[in-house]
């Protein structure tokens, strides 16, 4: 059975190339999941538009060589790559080198994630087991299981369980 999940890439999206490019060392054993905190976008233009917004805000606000997410998924659950499979991200300070890190589109402390978009991040993180960027056995985390914050929001957060049993 493939494992794949279709990926809107960079090139699609319209992404800004990368000022650097750091590869893990290895496939990830951990993955974060985060909220953008934005508005949910729930089409394609919508959620290319943000995708735009973030880098930009993420290059030039916070100085990242690049989007901070390896991946974002938008309400619809329409994957998007952020940085991509083995690239080090900047999605959760100081726990980078070994992780990826995954954002719902939108702002979880009052919303739901939608079963498509959920749905989506399984699929996705079962497809980068299946291709060995992903460890077996990875360890999944909220953001706020890392840091001082509220992401990924409090319905998202708890829908992590959900999240972990990939069968």
């Amino acid at each position: 059975m493939d494992q794949r999940v279709q990926v809107v890439s960079r090139l699609q999206w319209g992404a800004a190339a990368p000022r650097r490019r750091d590869t893990l060392k290895g496939s990830a054993h951990r993955v974060v999941i985060h909220h953008t905190a934005m508005a949910n976008c729930r089409a394609l233009r919508e959620c290319t538009d943000q995708m735009i917004l973030i880098q930009k805000m993420h290059m030039k606000e916070r100085g990242f060589d690049d989007i901070g997410y390896n991946f974002l998924v938008g309400g619809d659950g329409t994957v998007y790559e952020g940085r991509g499979w083995g690239v080090i991200g900047a999605h959760t300070k100081g726990n980078n080198h070994d992780s990826l890190g995954v954002a719902l589109m939108g702002n979880f402390n009052n919303d739901t994630p939608c079963t498509e978009a959920l749905s989506s991040i399984k699929q996705l993180l079962r497809s980068g087991v299946s291709l060995g960027y992903l460890h077996p056995e990875f360890i999944l985390l909220g953001h706020r299981d890392l840091g001082n914050t509220q992401c990924p929001g409090e319905k998202l957060y708890a829908s992590l369980p959900h999240l972990r049993n990939l069968t």
